[in-house]
């Protein structure tokens, strides 16, 4: 079957999803996609677009339409709890070298740019609809979704998230791993001068500030949460301060204004850590569903976006399906797995809760960033996809 021909379903509308609707339909290949909310509209606080996955929207045409949403910036600064600077990162610019290297913008607008550029490219989105059951044959997967309809495909791509249903048809119950960890995020206002991501470093926590807009901000809270407890819903404003206790300088002040608990959004930090292939006959899983990572260097969006990106030129080539899946493979596997147990470690790092390793974490962040430079593991993500 030539690659116009290729009958692709797309199961999940998220990030991976859509990226790859708009991939594959700028390649002449209109996917069907599939996504089990009723509406469009997501949640969510912000996303950190860095120098890989603004060079891959660059490549679909979707680049400007970040940076005129976002906030664009070179500079990321960790600090110790009390405010003191240890170290000043000057990122890498990947995608443009005349363009700022990472652009951070709402979750919600992201999600309006991947769904136009998805409808722009001629892909069929469909929501309030999921996949029951699939069968597998040689030439096809028989699909029957939940509102008793069927169809068949060439290839489904499950891009349905950290508790994919895709995953669970193909490979069986395989649960999120919780990683110790809960993260904590509440929208603010942002200062005028805070034209910098960064990171403070306390022990067993860290706060971040991430500019969003010209007049927005997030505060991210890393803890550490044995046994994964049950938060109080209208309790969570007073739980975050209660964490927050060790900071003073800006973080301490942000701490003592925050009031209302419908403002804070708490998750556990959970992985999913799948073996290869991540792929069983016609069905494949990209993003969360096959590599779900920790967002400690903020990559699990970009590499949804890379898997996407690769998976559309190579759908788009003249290779049969299987080679397809193993090439796939081959570029992706390494790649995520390198983000996934980088962000492991970096979360470890963070979660130092022993005073002293902490004050000799802070001692040696002072003398490896003495003079800035770009965090290692950029030179890494710089290189092809």
């Amino acid at each position: 079957m030539t690659r116009a021909g290729r009958r692709v379903l797309i199961v999940g509308g998220g990030i991976g999803g859509l990226t790859l609707a708009t991939a594959l339909g700028q390649r002449g290949i209109r996917a069907d996609l599939v996504e089990i909310e009723a509406k469009p509209e997501v949640g969510g606080v912000g996303i950190l677009q860095y120098g890989n996955a603004l060079r891959a929207l660059r490549g679909l045409g979707l680049f400007e339409a970040c940076l005129e949403t976002g906030f664009q910036t070179d500079t990321y600064r960790y600090f110790d709890a009390a405010g003191e600077q240890l170290a000043r990162l000057q990122l890498l610019r990947i995608a443009d070298p005349d363009r700022p290297a990472i652009n951070m913008l709402p979750r919600p607008a992201l999600q309006r740019i991947l769904t136009d550029g998805a409808v722009q490219a001629g892909a069929q989105l469909r929501y309030g609809l999921g996949v029951a059951k699939i069968a597998h044959s040689a030439t096809h997967v028989a699909v029957n979704f939940t509102d008793s309809s069927h169809a068949d495909y060439d290839l489904i791509v499950g891009a349905d998230g950290i508790r994919s249903t895709m995953r669970g048809l193909i490979y069986g119950p395989i649960a999120p791993v919780y990683t110790g960890q809960g993260c904590w995020r509440v929208t603010l206002a942002r200062p005028p001068d805070l034209d910098y991501q960064c990171m403070y470093m306390g022990i067993g926590v860290k706060a971040g500030l991430i500019p969003l807009t010209e007049k927005t901000m997030y505060l991210l809270v890393v803890t550490n949460e044995p046994g994964n407890p049950r938060m109080t819903a209208d309790r969570l404003h007073e739980m975050l301060r209660k964490r927050l206790a060790g900071f003073s300088g800006r973080i301490g002040a942000i701490r003592d204004s925050i009031s209302d608990t419908d403002a804070v959004l708490y998750v556990p930090i959970e992985e999913v850590i799948l073996p290869p292939p991540w792929h069983l006959g016609r069905v494949l899983l990209i993003g969360d569903a096959a590599h779900a990572s920790s967002p400690h260097i903020a990559q699990g969006a970009a590499m949804a976006i890379e898997d996407a990106v690769v998976l559309a030129e190579l759908t788009a080539g003249e290779q049969p399906l299987p080679e397809i899946l193993e090439s796939f493979m081959q570029r992706r596997y390494e790649r995520c797995k390198f983000v996934q147990d980088l962000s492991r470690q970096v979360g470890e790092d963070g979660a130092e809760s022993d005073p002293q390793k902490c004050a000799e974490r802070d001692r040696r962040m002072k003398e490896v960033f003495a003079v800035p430079k770009p965090r290692p593991h950029e030179l890494t993500l710089a290189g092809p996809i």
